[in-house]
């Protein structure tokens, strides 16, 4: 089951790699109709997540599938020289910006599990101008990179879709050098969420279903080594999350929030 539910995630974010390659309309704070909607993604304007519009402009249009659940970059405190890995990387977009953060001196490895979201990347990467990111085909549970990698782990909405999150906290401590830390922005529960929600393939891939209450997802990062850790809910981040399975009441059950920890 694990193994179909996976690959139903692999198609659904696929399919808006594509997409978007083919001209679907997302852009920094927009979106159009039909395959950036619906069943084919979920689109949440940037500054809704808490990214600057200095930060939005900085990369170019269709770099931003709006995606997230928030912004990492915004716990990560980044600087030059620094070597980052972005669990789930997407189209690049957290990427990106953490490269220019870190500036030539660093180094931004992207990894997701999605060859046309590593194909997406890696055409935006040229776009960018940014010599200093590389894009990895990887699961996040098995991170093709060496121990001691890292100085800091970040992650965007992603962790919420792993069928085993302990072993996604467990990589991102084996590949931080000590002292590095995890920044991460992604979706955790306050409520329990009915078994006609979470067991809708459907809404796993949305993001939803697949969310960990709070102090599970503490005692999963205490538990891979991290100290440190803390799990911050953003309660305006309901606003949003209406959107994203209008008429499931998701925003009753769960929240995006900034997660933490150190090695």
């Amino acid at each position: 089951m694990e193994q179909v539910s996976k690959q139903s995630v692999r198609n659904r974010y696929a399919g808006i790699a594509v997409s978007q390659s083919k001209g679907c309309g997302c852009s920094h704070d927009k979106c159009s109709p039909p395959c950036c909607s619906g069943e084919s993604s979920v689109h949440t304007p940037g500054e809704e997540l808490g990214y600057s519009q200095e930060e939005l402009n900085s990369v170019p249009e269709g770099v931003n599938l709006g995606l997230g659940c928030g912004n990492p970059q915004a716990i990560a405190n980044l600087r030059e020289g620094e070597i980052v890995v972005d669990l789930g990387s997407g189209a690049g977009f957290d990427c990106f910006l953490a490269a220019r953060k870190v500036g030539q001196d660093g180094k931004v490895y992207g990894i997701d599990m999605t060859r046309e979201m590593i194909d997406a990347a890696q055409r935006n990467a040229v776009k960018s101008n940014l010599t200093n990111v590389e894009f990895i085909l990887g699961e996040i549970e098995d991170v093709p990179l060496p121990d001691n990698t890292a100085d800091a782990v970040i992650s965007n909405c992603v962790i919420n879709l792993s069928f085993d999150k302990p072993k996604v906290f467990a990589e991102a401590y084996r590949i931080l050098k000590p002292g590095g830390r995890l920044a991460v922005s992604d979706i955790v529960t306050q409520e329990e969420i009915p078994p006609e929600l979470r067991d809708d393939p459907m809404l796993h891939s949305a993001c939803i279903s697949g969310a960990s209450p709070i102090d599970d997802v503490i005692r999963m990062m205490e538990d891979a080594g991290f100290v440190q850790v803390s799990v911050v809910p953003k309660d305006e981040s309901k606003r949003f999350i209406t959107t994203w399975a209008p008429g499931s009441r998701a925003e009753d059950y769960i929240v995006s929030a900034e997660i933490s920890g150190k090695k």
